[in-house]
């Protein structure tokens, strides 16, 4: 039997590789792609041979890939997604589309960014379904793997095949209850690592650009309590002696719950939209990419922000 080459390699063998690889489940990649198991089977069978290596295995029931693996679906994903936008319909109809988009975010985004995007897609293109996940710290990876469209965030990629826009500025501030005494003042540094503090660990792998300022000079929070997200911060510190530290915009969202001073670590920092090739010349997401600057842009500002970004 002749032994397959990569120049005999199409691109639908290349498809179902980089499906399996997303997936881990030859019977979930067969009904992704339409077909029976054996054909998954066969074709991984062919590109083992052409690859010479075993590309997946099986481990506690579960399809593990191989190291080599990894390195041949990372290069294969961008010949795939240039050779989905060569393929991609140059015109768009907001009105008339049907798809799903995917953005990884975390509850920032979801706050700040997201409602303003979803009202405006309501109204000019209502076939647009959102899915947003949960990125943590991993959405520059959720993008790699094709899991999210889209990435917004104040994490920015490095590589040929990121694309990123600034999306706005940020900064963090104190908040209190409003009859702390130290509310109507000015913090001082030394005030502000001295005085008994609610702070937010977004999960306990992220580290806030104010924290790492503080440990460069040497210091560190006076914490008695940690929580992993801002949601519903307000109504923690409200009767209490406690300082949080957050975000301008968030602060915002508390109302008169809590009085809001700025921080002596204002750390400023920025929140960027961040999508690959797969997508880079897709006329759907570069409509939507759009949107979304415009609806940051029409934003009110937080009191002291710096200007949304264009």
């Amino acid at each position: 039997m002749k032994q397959p080459t990569l120049l005999t390699m199409d691109f639908a063998a290349l498809r179902t590789l980089r499906l399996l690889y997303e997936n881990r489940s030859f019977t979930e990649t067969a009904v992704l792609l339409g077909v029976n198991q054996s054909a998954v089977s066969y074709t991984i069978e062919k590109l083992r041979r052409a690859f010479s290596d075993p590309l997946f295995f099986r481990q506690g029931g579960k399809v593990v890939p191989t190291e080599r693996c990894g390195i041949i679906v990372a290069s294969v994903m961008r010949m795939l997604d240039e050779i989905e936008a060569l393929a991609t319909p140059v015109s768009f109809d907001p009105a008339a589309a049907e798809q799903t988009v995917t953005i990884a975010c975390n509850f920032y985004e979801r706050q700040i960014i997201l409602p303003g995007v979803v009202k405006a897609l309501r109204e000019r293109a209502p076939g647009i379904r959102i899915t947003a996940l949960n990125s943590t710290t991993q959405g520059i990876q959720l993008l790699k793997m094709s899991d999210a469209d889209l990435l917004i965030g104040p994490l920015q990629a490095d590589g040929h095949e990121f694309y990123s826009r600034t999306l706005l500025s940020e900064r963090y501030v104190c908040v209190m209850d409003s009859a702390n005494p130290l509310a109507d003042r000015p913090l001082t540094l030394e005030q502000y690592v001295a005085v008994p503090h609610a702070t937010v660990t977004y999960g306990g792998t992220w580290r806030s650009r104010y924290l790492l300022q503080l440990e460069s000079l040497g210091l560190k929070l006076n914490t008695v309590l940690e929580v992993p997200s801002p949601a519903g911060l307000e109504r923690v510190i409200s009767g209490t002696d406690l300082v949080a530290t957050v975000p301008s915009r968030i602060a915002e969202t508390y109302g008169n719950a809590v009085k809001i001073i700025d921080s002596p670590c204002p750390s400023p920092f920025e929140v960027y939209l961040v999508w690959t090739t797969r997508t880079h010349k897709s006329a759907m997401h570069d409509w939507l990419r759009k949107l979304i600057l415009e609806c940051v842009a029409r934003q009110p500002r937080a009191a002291g922000a710096p200007s949304p970004m264009l």
